[in-house]
């Protein structure tokens, strides 16, 4: 049985990383501040998805405790898959409304996407998870 050793990530990469995380990350606490002030636009979207309006500051909460899990090194990779699961649930959402593809429908998995990719960079656990095995 072989192991396969993984460097830690570059510099660049690290920093490429946290950039991307950065994005993502603004991207989500802008989503889950809407949510948790139950802002106007918070409360029309769901609406208009099917949902109903008593739902936002719970999901806003699961928002913020996504964030945090992903926000944490520590806790990064399991935050990254609860996003995972939960932007997964947006793309159900939008497919059920019909909304269109590549603005509506895959937004979610470009988020989930850019996750990834920032912690693929500056995590050996993840890369781990992807080593290409002989």
């Amino acid at each position: 049985m072989s192991t396969i050793t993984l460097g830690t990530p570059s510099t660049r990469a690290r920093r490429a990383g946290l950039v991307l995380l950065i994005l993502a990350a603004l991207f989500l606490a802008f989503d889950t501040t809407i949510k948790l002030i139950a802002s106007p636009e918070a409360l029309e979207g769901t609406k208009a998805l099917g949902w109903p309006v008593g739902v936002v500051r719970p999901l806003g909460l699961v928002c913020l405790v996504l964030l945090v899990l992903l926000l944490v090194p520590q806790t990064a990779p399991l935050g990254a898959i609860l996003w995972t699961a939960y932007l997964g649930g947006a793309v159900a959402t939008h497919v059920r409304v019909g909304n269109p593809l590549f603005s509506h429908l895959l937004f979610p998995t470009y988020v989930a996407a850019i996750i990834w990719t920032a912690l693929y960079l500056r995590d050996t656990r993840v890369r781990a998870l992807v080593a290409r095995r002989p």
